[in-house]
């Protein structure tokens, strides 16, 4: 099975990894480094990190079939905003099918109020040579 590697953005916005597997995966992310001018936590860091830990997930399910995954779809709804500390992102199953696979990605702040819900489907195809 296919171990997870941060990425650059994975990198520069202090992303760590808790947990990984293709059901589950769960990264946390500071709110320091990541904010936007008006000093929450920007929206886009928390739809980047939801993506990262949804395409981790279907990346260890498919690599399980032989296959990659590639994004399709995100799309994310923001309830409270973050500002200060640590969230952590939460990706669970909807489905992990043999062409695509769909998860929730739950971000909670430290007391474990939630501040976005987002969904993702990854196609998984034939890796490229």
């Amino acid at each position: 099975m296919w171990e997870i590697k941060l990425g650059e953005l994975d990198k520069k916005m202090g992303v760590e990894i808790q947990e990984e597997s293709p059901s589950r995966v769960v990264a946390t992310m500071p709110v320091d480094g990541n904010r936007q001018s008006l000093g929450l936590l920007h929206g886009g860091a928390m739809v980047a990190l939801a993506e990262a830990v949804g395409s981790w997930a279907a990346v260890k399910h498919a690599s399980t079939l032989g296959k990659v995954a590639v994004g399709v779809d995100i799309n994310a709804t923001h309830h409270a905003s973050g500002r200060t500390g640590i969230v952590t992102a939460t990706a669970t199953a909807i489905r992990l099918g043999n062409t695509l696979t769909s998860h929730e990605v739950v971000i909670a702040d430290e007391s474990g109020k939630r501040l976005c819900t987002a969904r993702i489907t990854n196609a998984l195809v034939a890796p490229r040579d």
